[in-house]
């Protein structure tokens, strides 16, 4: 987006249609401040303008990571293939089917007409693009490899995206099953127990305890049902606003979160197979290594090698060797920093972060795998337990009252 004396002009779309040198006649469209600025523009380029019409701005989805990737797979798939830089942010932004994503890329297009180098023009929104993705874009600039340091982001990006997607699916599964189970006891407990305590009623007779105390609960669930969900969600929606806003709440759950019993161990491997993807990618590209550290501890995604990376550029930055450093931050495997205290011997660091990161890539993989079929079983107890305890409770003085009869 242009800017003018520290203000921004605001630019929109423009349909226009003209008649070439030729006199033949041609349509485009093209990002602006104005219609005069159109005009100017389509002058300059031997094209009498002879219609110019606003488009109107669709509002569309938010821009997702998935988009980001996606973008820049078909930017380094066709900057591979030869075509030029502003044509293949045209070729993007008009082809896809978010209207937020069209304006984010013809933004970046309009940056880049004006003389922005591609690195500059991506810091400018840094709600999409990250220190470590304009970093990457800067080396390749600067080597003069950019197509291939897209092609190893897109690659990079698409892993990142894969290993987060199992990662939530792993977890989503048991969050939505208990979920479900939590609003059909509630059901239960407001509705279907209350008529069930008018039948028992008449029949005068002590009940079974387990039936009281559901009852009891029941009596409850319908008296307090308003404070109980709105605790539950007030809870819910506090706890992920201080987790997203406190730095010191964001520690201790990334702590937590790798000392939880089964999830733990698979948190710990993404975070490791993320960690040495970012360092392998970075360092491939030719960016030096203390400053590659800057981009890894962030990509890791977990406060607790967040501050480990720290430590280790900080004693990588005073000669220390990173197998030694890594092996002083006591957050990483073993087999980790074996692998990296060859790849430094052999000059080959790189290559041995992205064996590293598909080991762990694969170890996730199958952790997912066998977390699923194991928790299965686990909440079919659960439910079991939970729904099958209620009916039990209400059916007990029925059973009762047919072995007297």
């Amino acid at each position: 987006m242009a800017t003018s004396g520290g203000n921004q002009v605001k630019e929109s779309v423009f349909a226009w249609e003209g008649k070439d040198k030729t006199g033949k006649t041609v349509r485009g469209e093209l990002r602006a401040g104005g219609e005069a600025v159109v005009n100017v523009t389509l002058r300059r380029q031997g094209i009498m303008v002879t219609k110019v019409k606003k488009k109107a701005y669709r509002s569309g989805k938010k821009v997702t990571d998935k988009d980001i990737t996606l973008f820049t797979r078909q930017l380094a798939t066709m900057m591979k293939a030869g075509v030029p830089l502003l044509q293949s942010f045209d070729i993007v932004g008009k082809g896809h089917a978010n209207p937020s994503v069209s304006k984010l890329v013809m933004d970046l297009r309009a940056d880049i007409e004006t003389g922005t180098s591609l690195n500059q023009a991506f810091r400018k929104f840094p709600l999409y693009f990250d220190p470590l993705f304009c970093n990457l874009v800067g080396a390749g600039e600067q080597a003069g490899i950019l197509e291939d340091l897209l092609t190893r982001l897109a690659i990079y990006k698409e892993k990142t995206l894969a290993m987060k997607a199992k990662i939530k699916s792993a977890l989503m599964y048991p969050v939505s099953i208990l979920a479900v189970a939590f609003i059909v006891t509630a059901v239960i407990m407001i509705w279907v127990v209350p008529a069930f305590k008018e039948v028992f009623t008449s029949f005068g007779a002590n009940l079974p305890a387990p039936t009281l105390f559901v009852m009891a609960l029941s009596e409850f669930f319908v008296q307090w049902w308003w404070a109980i969900f709105g605790s539950l969600f007030a809870a819910i929606y506090f706890f992920f606003r201080a987790w997203q806003r406190s730095l010191q709440m964001q520690r201790f759950m990334d702590r937590l979160l790798l000392k939880l019993p089964v999830f733990g161990d698979v948190i710990r491997k993404a975070t490791v197979a993320r960690w040495t993807r970012t360092l392998s990618t970075m360092f491939a590209a030719g960016v030096p290594l203390v400053e590659s550290l800057d981009s890894v501890g962030g990509a890791a995604g977990n406060a607790v090698y967040l501050d480990a990376t720290r430590k280790i550029q900080t004693e990588v930055s005073t000669g220390t060797s990173l197998t030694a450093a890594m092996q002083n931050a006591d957050v990483f495997p073993n087999m980790v920093t074996q692998m990296v205290s060859i790849g430094e011997e052999s000059g080959s660091l790189d290559a041995m972060l992205a064996k590293v990161a598909d080991f762990y890539e694969e170890e996730v993989d199958e952790a997912v795998a066998s977390l699923s079929s194991l928790m299965e079983p686990a909440i079919m107890v659960i439910l079991g337990v939970l729904i099958g305890g209620l009916v039990v409770a209400m059916y007990l003085p029925i059973f009762k009252l047919g072995a007297v009869v």
